[in-house]
Formats: C-alpha cells, structure tokens, sequence
C-alpha cells in the first residue's frame, strides 16, 4: 500500500518537476532576451522603471550582462531538474516494489529491481526516463543562453517520449495513437503549468520587457491548449467506450473532473488574451495580472494531480490481451491488414497523431503567412502554395495511409513508403519554398530575444546545417542513407520502436528536401554548384540508387528476419521474394523523380541562359555596345603588340 502512494505521489512530483522545467528552458530559448541590453545613453531613462523594492535590473550594470530574469530562470530550471532525478528515481524503486510485491527492504530487492529495470520492458522505459533527467540536469549546468537552452529540452523531449510509452498506452489497442496521443499530451501539459509557473516567479525581475515576454508566452500557450484539447479527445475515444462512461465509471469521472478543469483554464486563458493583454503594463506585470493568473496555475495543477491519479486507474476499456493472438498481433500490435490491392492502398488509413497533427499547422502556418504577405501588398505565388499543400497531402497519405500501414507487415510496403518520403513528396515541398516565405511573412524581434523568424535565421545560419545543405554533402546524404538504414540495426530498431519510426520519416523527408533544394529550390542555402555539375551530381546520384536497388532485388537475405520473417501474413509473397519486389520498387519509384529533377535543372539551365542574354542584350543597348567595343580594341591591342595589322573588329 505504501508503495502505491509513493509511485502516486512521486509520480505528480515527477510530471510537476519536467513541466517547470521544460517551461523555464522554453522561456530562456525563445520568451526572454538574453542580456539586460541597455545602452549607456538610455541607463537613466531605464533607471527610472525600476521600483525601488523590486529594480528589475541594476542601471549600472553591463549592458552585456544577462538579464536578471534569465537568471533566476536557469536557477528554477536547475531545481526543477535535480527535483526531476529524484522523483524519477523515487518512481522507478517504488513500482519495481509495487509491482513485483517486495519490499525495498528486502535483501533480494536489489537483484529483483535490477531485473525489473533490465529485462522487463516496462522497467527498461522507467530506467531510461530516468537517464534523460540526469542527462538533462547536466545540460541543464552549462545552459547560459538561448541556444543551449534549446539543446537542453531534446533530452527532457525525449523523457516524455519514453514516459508516454508507459501505463495505459503501453496497453492500449491501438498502441502508436494511444502513446502518440500521451506524449503530445504530455508535452502540451508540461509546455503550459511550466510557462506561467516560471513567469509568475520571475516576474518581479522582467523590467520593461514584461509586457511583451506574456503576450509571447500567450501565444506559446496557445499551442500547447490545442495540443492538449487534440490529445485529451483521443486518449477519451481509447480508454472509454462510450460517453456515459464519464458518468459510470471512476476512470470516467476522473477524466470528467480534468476535463472541466483544463476547459476553465482554456477559458481563463482565452480572457486574458481578449481583455487583459492588449492594455497590460509592466506595472500590470509585476502585481495586479499574476493575482488572476494563479487562477489558472492552480487549475493546472490540479489537473497533474488528477492525471497522476487516473495513471494509478484501470480504464473501463478492456486490456486483456487476447487469448490467441496472431504474430502480425503480437509484433506490430495491430491486427494483419487485407492483401494488397488498388482499393486498399487507396481506402487503408491508420492515425498517427503526431504527423497528422505537425501536417495541419504546416498547413495553417503556411496560408497565415501567404494571407500576411497579401494584407501588406506582397505577392506570393498561387502555383507555390499549390504545390506546398499537394506536398502535405502526400505526405499525409505516407504518413497516415496504407504505406504506413503496410510498411509495417511487408518489406515492398516500407519501401513505398520510404521512397515517397525520400523521392516523391520532397518535390513539391521544395517548390512550394517554405523557409523564404517564412523569412518574408514572420515578424523580427527588435529586444535580442529569438522568435520563430530567429530561431530559424540560426538555423539555416549555423556550420552543420551550411555543411548539410552543401550540394555534395546533400548528394551523399540522400544516397549513402539509405545504406547506413538499411544495413545496420537501425531498420530493426526502426520497426519495433515507434519513435525511431517517426525519426526515419523526418530524416529522409529533409534529406530529400535539401538534396531538391540544392538543385532547383530557391530557399536559402550554400552556394549552388552550376547546371552542369547539379546535372551531373544528380546523375551519379541515380547511379549509385540503381545499385542500392539491384543489390535488393537480388540478395538472397532477408533484411530484419525477426520482424518481416516472423509475420505469419496468409497473403502474398514469402518475405524474401517481398523484399526483391521491393527492390524492384525503390528502382521504378526512384528514377521517375530523378528524371524530373533533370528536366527541372534543364529547364533552370536554360532560362538561366536566356536571361542572361536578355541582359547582356539590354546592357548592348544602354551603352551602345561598350564591352564588344571593349573587346575588339583590346584585339587590337595584342595585334599591335604583336606586330600584325587589324583592320577591322568582329
């Protein structure tokens, strides 16, 4: 019984600990300035705003020195950090001894907690939460800016990761929804409590720059209520069968109870983004907003505590495993889909959470922008956009569609699938040149703080996104990728870890994108090499996917025995005459995008040379033909030196 309240309550502790941490790091990368900022001629004006009690920043201090706020953020992310490693630490020893009925003080504990945390897979997933919170209260030491900051929030990222990988979606049928749909709720969750936690507390230090770090962290928030409203509708739909279960249920009314709780902070939320933000002054800041806004931090709270609850609470939906399950069934966690067909790989669809939701707000981010650009007078292409968003409906098919449902149970599938992501859908989306209309449409920070349009500035800006978009580094990259995949432990690891599966879709979806963008895209880059090495690199390119291809089509081994040569599928082919068909497949589906591509570079070529006479033609008649002049006296010149006589130019 102890130890069930222990698991309970460090479990709260635990989800308390990551959310102020993730909101004071989210805080220093992208809310607050990193220095004070304040010119030596401005110092007396500044002087002025700060109360005598509470100075927001010393008037003397060094305009380079980092802002007061930042600093008691990174001191709140540090204790937020060494709260987390206990409290994980507390949970992993505490539901070792709830669930293998021990004590802590057993003397065999100690063999049987190693066990648990080493062979068990529901233990493997509590040690390595707990290695992501040491390894983040580490990063967290050295973070002093924006930048490290944002390194420092992969490891806590990759905590809720594993975290959503445990309790009830560990169980749940539909197994990739139940624990992407836990990971987004508890990132948006954490995102929230965190963000008006640590600004609450910092608030006295803010100075002038109060005002406007709350309208940022609103609009952060923003996000963060979708992301929870998205993932709370989809873990009810799992864990109930019906709406009454609300009502009938402990698991229900627990839910219910959240679901008021976070619907009155949304609401709060949504009120002081209306009334109270547009009129709110730095005095505002420092008193009178925070005693409305402890509202919402105690509701929020709340709903933690509700949530660590509702872990410890069997869901009226039945987890029993089945009593004979099937191998697709027991590898994949999903029932074996019909044979393949022209109707199926049309009609099948399977949600995954997370894509489907990064998909729609690239989607809606994409028009918000072309409709700024349109309101101040700018143009934007019609066919750019069109192409941007057939891109994402491709890429929506990959993602949610029969590719990624048979992706999972046959080797040609994830081969269609791999090819889209690397061939297919990267076309359009380089056409569609988002990182150029983002630069145009989002708004610059004037305060040293970094917003989107920064954030993305440093990104495209730093050395190893400069060296992965070099044409070369991008050619190789996109080709020796697919053999680093394909022929390590990572295809395996691909396929069992759902994780890993949705990392392979983003790598090969930006690897194509920037091996396209070096050939025929306008985004920015490094400098692109000329048409007839772009021509060339894309062939050689082609070459070596043909022998990637022909060496699949023909190899007697089966890539990932375990997983495709264990499947039990009633259907098809035997896996490996599957995995030669997919051979067969990466060369067809390979090398009608590459034929595009030349035809693009072509085309690019010879506008590129028609312009050019264009100009050339125009500058002719500017100046009266200067540089032909120029060149037949400079012929007349070397004839003359060289002692033959010119009589006439070209």
């Amino acid at each position: 019984m102890l130890a069930e309240v222990l698991v309970t309550v460090s479990g709260i502790v635990r989800d308390l600990a990551v959310a102020l941490l993730a909101g004071a790091l989210v805080t220093v990368a992208v809310i607050l300035p990193p220095t004070a900022g304040v010119a030596p001629r401005r110092r007396k004006a500044h002087a002025a705003l700060a109360t005598a009690s509470h100075p927001a920043v010393d008037p003397a201090a060094d305009p380079a020195a980092p802002h007061p706020a930042v600093t008691r953020t990174l001191a709140l992310a540090r204790g937020a950090s060494v709260v987390w490693v206990v409290a994980a630490a507390t949970y992993v020893i505490a539901s070792a001894a709830a669930i293998l009925r021990i004590s802590p003080t057993d003397p065999l504990f100690g063999a049987q907690l190693w066990q648990f945390v080493t062979q068990i897979s529901l233990g493997q997933s509590y040690l390595n939460a707990l290695g992501c919170a040491v390894v983040a209260s580490l990063a967290v030491a050295v973070v002093r800016g924006p930048t490290l900051a944002a390194w420092a929030l992969v490891p806590v990222a990759v905590g809720l990761a594993w975290q959503a990988q445990t309790g009830h979606a560990a169980g749940a049928a539909n197994h990739h929804l139940a624990v992407t749909a836990m990971l987004l709720h508890l990132s948006a969750s954490a995102l929230w409590l965190g963000l008006l936690v640590t600004m609450a507390a910092v608030r006295r230090h803010l100075g002038a720059s109060g005002p406007s770090a709350v309208r940022r962290m609103s609009r952060t928030a923003i996000w963060a209520a979708w992301g929870i409203v998205i993932s709370g509708v989809a873990n009810a739909a799992l864990r109930l069968g019906s709406p009454a279960e609300f009502f009938t249920t402990r698991y229900g009314q627990l839910m219910l109870a959240k679901a008021v709780l976070m619907a009155g902070a949304i609401a709060l939320a949504g009120w002081h983004r209306r009334v109270t933000l547009p009129r709110l002054t730095q005095a505002d800041v420092r008193e009178r907003f925070w005693r409305v806004l402890w509202v919402d931090v105690a509701l929020l709270v709340a709903v933690v505590c509700i949530a660590g609850v509702l872990s410890r609470t069997a869901p009226p939906v039945d987890l029993t495993p089945l009593p004979n399950p099937t191998p697709a069934l027991l590898l994949t966690g999903y029932p074996l889909p019909p044979a393949t067909s022209l109707v199926t790989w049309l009609t099948l669809w399977r949600v995954e959470l997370l894509t489907a939701v990064a998909l729609t707000a690239a989607a809606v981010m994409y028009l918000r922008w072309v409709w700024r650009l349109r309101r101040r007078g700018d143009a934007w292409s019609p066919w750019r956009t069109a192409s941007w968003l057939g891109g994402l409906a491709l890429l929506v098919w990959v993602t949610q569609g029969a590719p990624a449902v048979y992706s999972m149970v046959i080797f040609s599938g994830h081969m269609v699938e791999h090819m889209m992501l690397v061939m297919m859908v990267p076309l359009p989306l380089t056409f569609g040149a988002p990182v150029t209309l983002a630069l145009r449409a989002l708004p610059a920070r004037k305060d040293g703080s970094r917003g989107a349009r920064e954030w993305l500035r440093a990104l495209i800006e730093s050395r190893w996104m400069r060296l992965m978009a070099h044409p070369i580094v991008a050619a190789v990259n996109f080709a020796a990728s697919m053999v680093v995949f394909y022929y390590t432990p990572l295809f395996q690891f691909s396929l069992t870890n759902h994780a890993a599966h949705l990392w392979m879709v983003v790598h090969f979806t930006v690897a194509g994108y920037l091996f396209a963008n070096s050939l025929f895209g306008i985004d920015p880059g490094p400098q692109r090499a000329g048409y007839l090495i772009r021509l060339v690199t894309l062939f050689a390119t082609m070459a070596f996917h043909a022998f990637f291809s022909v060496a699949l089509s023909s190899s007697p081994i089966l890539l990932a025995p375990r997983w495709y040569g264990l499947m039990g599928r009633t259907w098809g082919p035997d896996a490996i005459t599957d995995q030669q068909y997919g051979g067969t497949l990466a060369w067809g589906l390979g090398e009608i995008p590459v034929v595009l591509l030349a035809i693009i570079v072509l085309v690019q070529w010879r506008g590129a040379d028609t312009r050019e006479t264009r100009r050339k033609d125009r500058q002719a008649d500017h100046d009266d033909d200067a540089e032909l002049r120029a060149y037949n006296a400079r012929l007349a010149s070397i004839a003359r030196e060289d002692g033959v006589g010119v009589s006439g130019g070209v």
